[in-house]
């Protein structure tokens, strides 16, 4: 081997040791210095909504969502987000794809659809009424409500509202769900007591199924109309008036934490 080979072989080797000896410094002195490096962001999604300052709100369900029997076309959804936007300094948008009729399974139905799916997994607020049109059938054929078998009924439902709930919470597992519960509008009827009773049960069991699930709120309605029902209807003596919604609105405004 000749001198001049030997002395770039030297050379290099020299190179290579200052290099390494440079690179275990610096990783010596980023670890004694308490100060990692880049890390992933941790709440990456909730940093993007921060930096966008605005909330994105969805309604789901019947009637009730869409606002049916409000003379202002409000319902207690656009009235819950006039309170939202009052309270917040955040720009609030609504999406409202509440169906008139809707049951449990045709609800189960739609939020199968891939659009209705995007709209879940963008939304920081998730608004929900759903089952009055299962026990009641749209206000119809009370008469014979004891004929009726109750609870087959509610035992479909509630595993359509299992179902739903599910798929919510497979596509969006931080936004906050409002689920709110049915009122009795036949409570001054002869049948009425017999009736809340099955409302109250109804209830009860729907509140059980949203506890199994992280971040979904039962909302209670029927003591706001129970004592002055009238007082909160429609002409149609089934859905709520304008007073009817602004008093759900309000208790749904107070479960939401500014």
């Amino acid at each position: 081997m000749n001198k001049t080979l030997l002395g770039t072989l030297t050379l290099i080797a020299s190179l290579l040791t200052l290099l390494w000896l440079s690179g275990f410094g610096w990783a010596m002195a980023e670890y004694y210095s308490g100060k990692p490096g880049n890390l992933p962001s941790v709440n990456k999604t909730e940093n993007v909504r921060k930096q966008r300052n605005e909330l994105t709100v969805l309604a789901l369900g019947d009637s009730l969502t869409r606002g049916t029997g409000d003379a202002t076309g409000k319902g207690y959804v656009g009235d819950l987000i006039d309170e939202m936007k009052s309270k917040s300094k955040m720009r609030v948008n609504l999406l409202n794809l509440g169906v008139n009729g809707q049951r449990s399974d045709q609800l189960q139905k739609q939020i199968q659809q891939r659009e209705v799916l995007r709209q879940i997994g963008k939304s920081d607020i998730i608004l929900l009424t759903i089952g009055g049109n299962d026990l009641f059938r749209g206000g119809q054929g009370l008469s014979d409500y004891q004929k009726v078998n109750i609870a087959v009924i509610e035992k479909t439902y509630l595993r359509n509202l299992t179902s739903t709930l599910q798929q919510i919470r497979q596509h969006n597992k931080d936004a906050r769900v409002f689920f709110v519960g049915l009122y009795n509008p036949f409570i001054d009827l002869n049948e009425g007591k017999d009736i809340s009773k099955v409302i109250r049960r109804w209830n009860y069991d729907s509140a059980e199924v949203s506890a199994t699930f992280p971040k979904v709120v039962f909302v209670p309605t029927f003591d706001l109309f129970e004592l002055k029902v009238n007082d909160y209807l429609f002409s149609d003596k089934f859905h709520p008036n304008s007073k009817g919604y602004r008093l759900i609105a309000e208790r749904v405004a107070s479960l939401i934490t500014w």
